[in-house]
């Protein structure tokens, strides 16, 4: 494996920084996008419970999971379920929006190498055949040692940039997918918390 990473060149530096950074946003996506953690089962639980009875109980809000991205949605709504449905609902947008952005943390990175290292890739083999037509130029094909050498980086930075693009695609597009999928979640319960809030005030009105 080092001799292959020698034999890249230099190209095989970023190459491998980039598979680096890949791996590290991978593992830590993997963990902040787990749906127990997102959407917490005990507090759509708790929705569903006051749906049933058809209003919001008076609660202390630092009982709910507030450490979830659902838990700030509803602590959103919460706060403010004493004034109008518009505001009720402009405050839960307004929140969901920061949430999803925090749920598409680091993503923009990952599609970047997933983008990029094909093209590091692609340039140590232009830089590879460079030095083979210079080998040629000078000493002509009879050297095939150095012919070999230059070989080597085009073959080896390009199958090192794949190696790492291909991945780091895939994981772009499936953690996107979850993002959207999660998100979905969260509306739906926003929009039920939103319609008790609202069925709570009407409720309370004389």
């Amino acid at each position: 494996m080092l001799q292959m990473i020698i034999a890249g060149g230099w190209l095989m530096l970023p190459i491998i920084a980039c598979s680096v950074i890949a791996l590290t946003i991978i593992v830590e996506r993997f963990w902040s996008l787990r749906r127990s953690r997102v959407l917490p089962a005990k507090l759509i639980n708790t929705l569903h419970a006051w749906a049933k009875v058809g209003k919001v109980p008076q609660i202390n809000l630092d009982k709910i999971a507030v450490k979830s991205p659902l838990g700030r949605v509803v602590v959103a709504g919460l706060l403010n379920r004493n004034q109008g449905r518009e505001i009720v609902k402009e405050s839960i947008e307004e929140t969901g929006r920061h949430v999803t952005h925090e749920l598409e943390r680091f993503l923009n990175t990952l599609g970047t190498i997933a983008a990029i290292s094909p093209l590091l890739g692609l340039l140590g083999t232009v830089s590879g055949m460079i030095k083979i037509f210079q080998v040629v130029a000078v000493q002509g094909n009879s050297d095939f040692g150095l012919l070999a050498l230059g070989i080597s980086e085009a073959l080896v930075t390009t199958a090192g940039g794949l190696t790492v693009a291909i991945p780091s695609l895939l994981f772009y597009r499936y953690f996107r997918g979850k993002v959207d999928g999660l998100v979905v979640g969260m509306e739906q319960q926003a929009i039920l918390l939103v319609d008790l809030i609202h069925s709570s005030v009407m409720a309370e009105q004389p």
